[in-house]
């Protein structure tokens, strides 16, 4: 794949303060990467460092084939961003708003401005009053500025904040569309992680200016384990022969009986334990996890182990 951003060992520091500390990571083209972190961890940071709103302390960012540090025009030159809010002229046309932003750029065309506003789904509002848009159709509007000059990287902080799930759902397709039609390199920054979990390919996970993991989706989600719900009786019993007999698997009480992380093959072998132990059987069903459950655990697991 080819690589169209890369951080290299990022630190900044504030005020003798390490905000962001040594961070390195890859987004590669037509592919949607999501950056993750509690409050204050340093998404927005990161992100105002990549699109040269902040200074880098030490280490760089390379976008294309251009650092931010040293070649800052060619290097911006290929992102396309919405950091917090899209900001427009809410007396002028949603058009009106294309077309003074496009004086910006270079070469860009009326038949450009019309096919990015086709792309975005406003065509038959373009021609009304940014005032009398929907916060939805806003953010439409701010993903058609971002993307008039072509971009090789588009960046969203929060993209789908104050939306209806109608409007998310909307702006999530766009984001793939982007991604799979025009191979755009997406980071997106979001608090909703169901909503980043059908959206992105890959995340990101930055706690306490640290990246602490990036993975696919699919793999982070999943992992090699999966959780599995025993209804078993007694379940204090069952509870007990697995944390005394198989130190690997991971056992709690659950409201049925108990959950464990085990890998399937592993079931069969745990089940006749359990029979030759005379633990009644009654069910076994596997327990979906989603990014949000994964996402709190990791960020959990890191947090103790900071403290400790």
């Amino acid at each position: 794949m080819e690589t169209i951003v890369e951080l290299k060992n990022v630190t900044k520091v504030i005020k003798g303060r390490t905000i962001i500390d040594n961070i390195s990571f890859k987004v590669n083209k037509g592919e949607v990467f999501g950056f993750l972190g509690p409050n204050g961890a340093g998404k927005t940071t990161t992100i105002r460092m990549i699109v040269g709103l902040m200074g880098i302390t030490s280490g760089d960012i390379i976008i294309g084939q251009s650092s931010i540090k040293a070649d800052f025009e060619n290097a911006v030159g290929h992102v396309g961003a919405i950091v917090e809010n899209p900001e427009m002229y809410k007396f002028l046309t949603g058009y009106q708003n294309l077309v003074h932003y496009a004086r910006m750029g270079k070469g860009i065309t009326k038949e450009k401005i019309a096919e990015t506003v086709e792309l975005v789904g406003l065509t038959d509002r373009i021609n009304d009053k940014v005032k009398t848009y929907s916060l939805g159709m806003r953010q439409r509007l701010g993903l058609a500025q971002c993307l008039l000059h072509d971009p090789k990287v588009l960046i969203l902080d929060e993209p789908t904040n104050g939306l209806d799930p109608a409007g998310i759902r909307e702006i999530r397709d766009y984001i793939r569309l982007l991604a799979r039609e025009k191979s755009m390199a997406v980071i997106v920054s979001s608090h909703l992680l169901s909503e980043m979990e059908m959206m992105c390919d890959r995340i990101g996970i930055i706690q306490n200016g640290q990246l602490i993991d990036v993975q696919l989706v699919k793999e982070f989600v999943h992992g090699t384990e999966t959780t599995y719900e025993l209804e078993v009786v007694p379940s204090d019993k069952a509870l007990l022969i697995v944390q005394n007999h198989y130190s690997s698997i991971r056992a709690n009480r659950s409201r049925n009986g108990i959950s464990v992380e085990l890998s399937k093959e592993e079931i069969p072998n745990l089940v006749k334990a359990f029979v030759a132990e005379d633990i009644q059987v009654y069910g076994i069903k596997e327990v979906a996890k989603t990014l949000e459950d994964r996402f709190l655990e990791v960020t959990a697991e890191k947090e103790a182990v900071t403290r400790g």
